[in-house]
């Protein structure tokens, strides 16, 4: 699996090993519940009539939240984002730096829950 993961572009032997060790030893029942686990969830706040999104929580498994972070930025910034549907759009570069750091943990969720998704496709057949 750990070959596997780093034969993608942009993930390195270091990284696969992570997550492998991290995330995908464990069974998960959804994307959902696996982006909670490493901790790239919305942390809601609810009190009386006010409802935000206070951002991303540091709970979860901070290991396998900061590959995925530094895998998004790096998938980020390879020449060929456009063919992908995953990544960041072109348009938030111009919003500023902080819709930028947004868009690219959103991302990180993204790719960690596409990259359970195969595998876990994968492990049932």
């Amino acid at each position: 699996m750990i070959q596997q993961l780093a034969s993608l572009r942009g993930i390195g032997v270091q990284s696969a090993t992570g997550l492998v060790r991290e995330a995908f030893v464990r069974r998960f029942a959804n994307g959902k519940a696996l982006g909670s686990y490493a901790g790239l969830a919305s942390s809601p706040y609810s009190s009386g009539g006010i409802d935000r999104e206070q951002g991303i929580g540091k709970g979860g498994n901070r290991r396998v939240r900061t590959v995925m972070v530094e895998l998004a930025w790096a998938m980020d910034a390879l020449p060929a984002r456009r063919r992908s549907g995953l990544l960041v759009p072109r348009r938030v570069g111009s919003t500023g730096r902080r819709v930028r750091k947004v868009m690219v943990v959103a991302l990180a969720r993204k790719l960690l829950i596409a990259q359970w998704a195969v595998r876990h496709r994968r492990c049932r057949t």
